[in-house]
């Protein structure tokens, strides 16, 4: 049983309002393979909502936050653990999350400039999947994800 974000299934969850349907994803939930949730969603955010990034301090702490410097952290946090409680509950070892957000994307994120710019690193969901021995692919990322 995969975990994938909801955006990736269609559902207009995204902090726009909008969706990023994949068509292999959305056949993984159509099969039974997979179940769709939201971290953000989850956290409490509301759809649209204000664009955020993690922002890293001197200390390598990790805040999510709003172009305009609102701290979402505490929502961010509370989303990826909610996430990781329903992998539990399901027995999820994979999932296929959303790329370069600041809960989902695995490998690549933006660098906390707003300015479009990819860094190295994960969001908070994704991390925490992975902290907890569960496989994290994008959806950039089928042709290497295992059955």
């Amino acid at each position: 049983m995969y975990l994938v974000s909801s955006c990736l299934v269609g559902v207009n969850c995204r902090y726009n309002g909008s969706n990023s349907e994949n068509k292999v994803i959305v056949e993984l939930v159509k099969q039974g393979k997979a179940i769709a949730v939201c971290p953000e969603q989850l956290g409490g955010l509301p759809t649209p909502r204000r664009s955020c990034e993690i922002v890293i301090d001197q200390n390598g702490n990790k805040k999510v936050l709003s172009q305009d410097g609102e701290d979402f952290t505490k929502e961010f946090v509370e989303g990826a653990q909610k996430t990781l409680a329903i992998a539990k509950i399901i027995g999820c070892k994979k999932a296929i999350l959303q790329s370069r957000s600041p809960s989902c994307g695995c490998g690549l994120i933006y660098d906390g400039t707003f300015s479009g710019k990819g860094i190295q690193g994960n969001g908070l969901t994704a991390e925490l999947l992975l902290d907890h021995g569960i496989k994290v692919y994008t959806e950039e990322e089928l042709d290497r994800v295992e059955e």
